[in-house]
C-alpha cells in the first residue's frame, strides 16, 4: 500500500508542521521535537513584557497533531540520524531508555539557536530544550521542555524587568537588527522608566534592510529616547568602548541583553554532513538545492548521504538547520524555510512514485517526467515586518541578499495591525483552523508563480 511509507519529522515549527499538513494524506507521518508546545518566535518578544501574550503564541502539539491531523507525534530528542540505515535514534520524554524509529523518507527542519557567542546558543528568544544544554545554561532551574516551563522562565524575566524599572535601569542591547530593534522598543513602551541604549557594528540598524527602514526606525527610538550608537563592536571590558556608548566614568549596565546572530543546533547527525563554515561558527546541515543532505567523503569531495539505489537522498533538512549549497544566504525567517518544505514534500510525491509505483511520468503519461524540484530564492524572503512596540512598525518588501535592497512599503499603525494579523492567522493556520489554513494555503501552493524565481506553474 503506498500509505505505508514512513516520513519521519524532526521539528515541530513552522517548517515540520507545513510538511506534515502536506505529507499525511499519503505517508505515515510523524514528527519528533524535544519541546511539548509549539511557539509563535516571531511573536515571542512581546510575551517578556506582556506575559499573557504567550497565550496566543502557543499551544500544546499532541491534541494538534494526533487529533486534529491524525499523525504521531513523539516527545522527545532526536539524538542520532542514520541515513544508510533510514533510522534514528530517540530519547523519549518520559522513556529510561533510547529508542530506534525507522523511516523511509526523514525531513530535519529543527532549526536554529540566536546566541552566538553562548555554548548552546542560549538566549531569551527561543526554548532552551536540548539534553546537554539545559544543565549548563542560565536557568537550569527551569525545565522549557514543558510549556507551564517555558511559561515560568517568561514570568521570571517578567519580574525582573519590573525591578529594573522601578530602579529607572540602565539596560544595554548590542546588536540592532530585527530582534535588537524589537525588543528595544518593547521594553520602552512597556517599561518607560528604563534607561536604554542599543549598539550595533554596522552603520546603521537594521543593517541588509534598505536606507528607509533603518532611518524609520531609527527616528521613532530617538524619539522615544532610546540612545543609539552604530559602528560600535562590543567590547564589555574596554573602558575606552563603554565611555563611547554613554557608560563613563567605569560605570556599566545593570543588565545586557546580547540580541546579535545566529547559531546552530544540529547535534543528530555526523560532523561529515555539518558545514564549518557560516554564521555563528558554522556547523549548518549541508545540503545541495533539492534540499538532500551531503556528506564529505574527503577534503572537497561530497556525496548524497545515505542515496539510495536510485541516487536518491532519503533525508533531507529545510529551513534554519540548513546552508544550501552554492545559494546565496537564505534569510532563517518563517516565509522560506516552510517554501522549502513544501518544494521537499512535492519532491516526495514524486520520488515515492518514481521508486515504489515505477510510475516516472504524470497521469497518462501528460505532464512531463516527474521531478525532484529544486529549492531557490522564494520571492517571500524579501519581506519583512519589523515592530517597533505595539503600535508601530514597518514593512519591506523585494529585499534580497544585497544589503539595503528592498523597498518600504508600509509603516505605522496599519504595519503594526498587519503584524498582528499575521500572528493571529498564521498560529490559526499552525493549529489547523480553517480561517488561518484559507488564509495561508495559496501562498505556498501557488499555481501560477508570476515573479520570483520558481517555476512559472508552480510544483
Amino acid at each position: 500500500m503506498v500509505d505505508e511509507r514512513r516520513v519521519l519529522i524532526v521539528g515541530a515549527g513552522f517548517s515540520g508542521l507545513m510538511a506534515a499538513r502536506h505529507l499525511k494524506g499519503r505517508f505515515k507521518v510523524t514528527i519528533v521535537d524535544a519541546k511539548e508546545y509549539f511557539e509563535y518566535t516571531p511573536g515571542i518578544l512581546r510575551a517578556y513584557v506582556k506575559p499573557s501574550h504567550f497565550d496566543s503564541l502557543s499551544f500544546t502539539l499532541a491534541p494538534v497533531l494526533e487529533q486534529k491531523m491524525g499523525i504521531k507525534f513523539i516527545w522527545g530528542e532526536v539524538t542520532n540520524v542514520d541515513a544508510e540505515g533510514r533510522c534514528a535514534t530517540i530519547k523519549p520524554m518520559h522513556g529510561n531508555s533510547e529508542e530506534v524509529v525507522s523511516f523511509d523518507y526523514c525531513i530535519l527542519a529543527n532549526g536554529c539557536n540566536f546566541n552566538p557567542f553562548h555554548k548552546w546558543g542560549q538566549s531569551l528568544w527561543f526554548p532552551t530544550v536540548h539534553a546537554e544544554a539545559r544543565p549548563n545554561g542560565d536557568w537550569p532551574h527551569i525545565d522549557e521542555r514543558y510549556i507551564e516551563g517555558r511559561r515560568r522562565h517568561i514570568i521570571e524575566e517578567y519580574e525582573a524587568i519590573k525591578q529594573l524599572n522601578t530602579r529607572k535601569a540602565r539596560v544595554l542591547i548590542v546588536g540592532a537588527g530585527f530582534i535588537g530593534v524589537e525588543w528595544a522598543t518593547e521594553l520602552q513602551y512597556y517599561f518607560p522608566g528604563l534607561d536604554l541604549t542599543i549598539i550595533d557594528f554596522l552603520p546603521k540598524c537594521l543593517g541588509p534592510l534598505p536606507n528607509s527602514a533603518a532611518t524609520y526606525c531609527e527616528s521613532y527610538m530617538k524619539r522615544k529616547g532610546i540612545h543609539c550608537y552604530w559602528g560600535k563592536k562590543y567590547d564589555p571590558n574596554s573602558a575606552e568602548f563603554m565611555e563611547s556608548i554613554g557608560f563613563n566614568n567605569g560605570s556599566q549596565p545593570d543588565k545586557t541583553y546580547v540580541c546579535v546572530g545566529i547559531k546552530a543546533s544540529n547535534y543528530m547527525i555526523p560532523k561529515e554532513c555539518l558545514n564549518p563554515k557560516g554564521p555563528g561558527g558554522g556547523n549548518w546541515i549541508r545540503v545541495n538545492k533539492k534540499m538532500m543532505i551531503k556528506k564529505e567523503t574527503e577534503p572537497d569531495n561530497f556525496q548524497i548521504w545515505g542515496a539510495d539505489e536510485h541516487g536518491f537522498g532519503r533525508v533531507f533538512a529545510v529551513g534554519d538547520c540548513a546552508i544550501v549549497d552554492d545559494m546565496n544566504p537564505i534569510p532563517k525567517i518563517s516565509y522560506p524555510s516552510e517554501e522549502q518544505a513544501y518544494i521537499v514534500c512535492c519532491s516526495l510525491y514524486n520520488m515515492d512514485s518514481i521508486v515504489y509505483d515505477k510510475q516516472e511520468f504524470g497521469c497518462f503519461g501528460f505532464g512531463g517526467r516527474k521531478m525532484i524540484h529544486d529549492t531557490h530564492w522564494p520571492w517571500g524572503s524579501g519581506m519583512f515586518a519589523t515592530s517597533l512596540g505595539p503600535k508601530d512598525a514597518c514593512f519591506v518588501i523585494g529585499a534580497t541578499h544585497q544589503p539595503g535592497s528592498g523597498y518600504m512599503v508600509l509603516f505605522g499603525r496599519l504595519s503594526a495591525i498587519q503584524k498582528e494579523l499575521i500572528e493571529v492567522t498564521k498560529v490559526w493556520e499552525c493549529q489547523t483552523g480553517t480561517i488561518g489554513t484559507l488564509i495561508w494555503h495559496f501562498v505556498h501552493a501557488t499555481p501560477v508563480h508570476l515573479w520570483g524565481s520558481g517555476p512559472t506553474l508552480g510544483y
